[in-house]
């Protein structure tokens, strides 16, 4: 499933693991980086008790911060250096309860446009099982303009 990564993406992926760990949020989620390509971001989460709500599966809130911060990445893979960007929207349908294990987001770009940038981020439970698929809209603010 997995392809063999350039050293063009090797160097991006480095480069987002180093800057996740300087992000508490991340950190206290467990949020891992698995890879960064251009208009694309995996990224994995180790369920653990405190990820858990009171029925013993994963809260909806993690899951929507994992799609978000994997979105957001792959986000910043298609703007140009300077460019922040926000989450504007997100929308998430939740399709199966995940009780634990290792979860994988894969999100990818849709659209960039002049102002902002759609993404879609779907969330794969341990068994490989679509548990969640969001779709976000990030809005950029810095150059004002997305085209490169």
């Amino acid at each position: 499933m997995s392809r063999k990564m350039t050293p063009e993406e090797k160097q991006a992926t480095e480069l987002v693991r180093r800057r996740m760990k300087e992000s508490q949020s991340s950190e206290l989620l467990g949020f891992d980086v698995e890879s960064v390509h251009e208009g694309r971001a995996i990224f994995r989460l180790d369920v653990r008790p405190r990820h858990k709500q009171i029925h013993g599966v994963v809260h909806g809130g993690i899951l929507a911060a994992l799609a978000d911060t994997t979105a957001a990445i792959a986000a910043y893979t298609v703007i140009p250096k300077g460019v922040e960007i926000a989450t504007l929207e997100l929308k998430i349908n939740y399709l199966e309860p995940v009780p634990g294990g290792r979860v994988r987001a894969d999100a990818r770009v849709l659209r960039k446009g002049r102002n902002f940038i759609v993404t879609e981020c779907e969330i794969f439970n341990e068994t490989g099982t679509l548990a969640a698929k969001a779709l976000l809209t990030f809005s950029a603010a810095g150059d004002n303009t997305l085209r490169k």
